[in-house]
């Protein structure tokens, strides 16, 4: 760990993305947008911005519409998963209502072009918003069909030379099993990404850990729940576990 500015908040951190589900956005609700979760969310978010770190994000749109289940029930997979892209692009326009009802200015950066809405990507403009201490939220995933959310987040934080993916779930960081049906479930403090894909432990689909894997990104899988988590997790404390090389 560099030596750090007694005076800052601790952060070991200058550029990361988070990446969390469309379902945390659902609060205790069955579908959908639930505000003051949405708004807790971005309270978290600006406690890390504080701090001076420059913030990406990337949400799931899995409480709106989700491609796999669409495709599912007959849809046409390619279809499905636009519809899903699109149920991004309504959360980060949510999220950043909310970060800017805060004060921190935010840009909805969006992998489909729908200029009235939001910016298109481009990535040396996303790169200069972070630079400027804008929070980006990457929508839209990739804009290529057959690709989740998390293979977007792992695409954005290497372009956007990010040190780290913070990906926000319901659990305090990677289980052998599902600590919510299992009570002997373990919890990893560090797992390489290859124990990660051998292992089919769920942290993200195949594709998004191989892709951290090929440029060495660390995840960082955390709760999201549990307030204060992110700014904790950026200072060295909590629970999470470590996915690495």
């Amino acid at each position: 760990m560099a030596d750090q500015d007694e005076d800052q908040p601790q952060t070991t951190f200058k550029r990361v993305l988070l990446k969390i589900s469309g379902e945390a956005l659902m609060g205790d609700q069955g579908y959908g947008l639930h505000p003051p979760t949405v708004e807790r969310i971005a309270k978290e978010v600006k406690t890390v911005h504080d701090m001076g770190v420059e913030i990406c994000m990337v949400i799931g749109g899995g409480n709106i519409f989700r491609g796999l289940q669409g495709s599912a029930q007959g849809m046409e997979r390619t279809t499905a998963d636009y519809m899903g892209m699109l149920a991004t692009v309504m959360n980060a326009l949510a999220m950043q209502s909310a970060l800017e009802g805060l004060g921190i200015f935010t840009r909805v950066i969006s992998a489909i072009p729908m200029d009235q809405v939001c910016e298109p990507y481009i990535r040396r403009r996303a790169v200069r918003h972070l630079e400027k201490k804008r929070v980006c939220i990457f929508a839209a995933g990739t804009g290529n069909p057959y690709f989740t959310t998390d293979t977007a987040a792992t695409l954005r934080a290497n372009e956007m030379s990010c040190e780290a993916i913070f990906k926000g779930t319901k659990v305090d960081g990677v289980y052998d099993k599902d600590p919510v049906k299992f009570a002997d479930a373990k919890r990893f403090e560090a797992v390489t990404y290859d124990e990660v894909l051998q292992q089919h432990l769920g942290v993200m689909d195949a594709s998004a850990i191989a892709l951290a894997r090929d440029n060495n990104l660390p995840i960082i899988v955390f709760s999201l729940d549990e307030p204060g988590g992110f700014k904790g997790i950026l200072a060295g404390q909590g629970t999470y576990t470590t996915v690495h090389g």
